[in-house]
């Protein structure tokens, strides 16, 4: 399936000039309840990781059969991921792709069955979010699971990062067909440090 290009955000820059090193928050494996979704069976495939940096979690997946699509605002990230792929002579796929512009990738024909994102919602404004999961609904098939990790900091100056109220009020409340199945406390690692985070299950309701 052909994907048309997707344009670049003024963000775009900055995540590109990150991953001119190694950032922070990539430690070079998947996060750890990603891990743990993967071996109770709850990712099924095909997979879309978004915000999928480097590829490890897209790697890990891939790894265990399934079929995974990884996108990232960042090209150099990107680039990175497809070179891991190849050497590890992984199967995933990577595309340089803005993930609230999810639409286009469904009329390309993508359709997923599991949509994982480590750390990515966190950090989008508030209309970037509910961009974003109107997004979903169009890859995403009806039964299936959105998985998410994010930082359980909250920057009153900001919308940075996450709250199960917050996952609450814009998949139940604001919008029909989810469910917040499970919200649970965990880690986020970063290299040098940790801090409190939620990974949550969000379901789209069958049809």
């Amino acid at each position: 399936m052909s994907v048309p290009d997707a344009p670049s955000r003024p963000l775009t820059h900055v995540y590109d000039a990150a991953y001119a090193g190694v950032p922070n928050w990539d430690i070079g494996r998947p996060q750890r309840p990603f891990v743990h979704l993967a071996e109770a069976g709850l990712i099924r495939g095909p997979v879309l990781d978004v915000g999928c940096g480097t590829g490890e979690l897209a790697l890990f997946l891939a790894r265990r059969g399934l079929d995974v699509l990884g996108i990232d605002l960042s090209e150099r990230a990107v680039a990175q991921a497809r070179e891991k792929a190849r050497w590890r002579r992984v199967p995933a796929q990577f595309l340089a792709w803005d993930a609230l512009r999810l639409p286009a990738l469904a009329d390309a024909g993508f359709a997923f069955e599991t949509v994982v994102d480590s750390a990515m919602f966190h950090v989008l404004g508030d209309a970037e979010r509910d961009r974003f999961v109107a997004g979903l609904e169009r890859v995403l098939r009806p039964g299936g699971w959105y998985f998410l990790l994010g930082d359980a900091r909250r920057d009153p100056a900001s919308t940075y990062g996450v709250s199960p109220a917050e996952l609450r009020e814009r998949f139940e409340r604001r919008r029909n067909g989810w469910t917040v199945e499970f919200v649970a406390e965990t880690a986020f690692e970063r290299r040098w440090s940790r801090n409190a985070a939620y990974v949550a299950g969000v379901r789209r309701q069958p049809a």
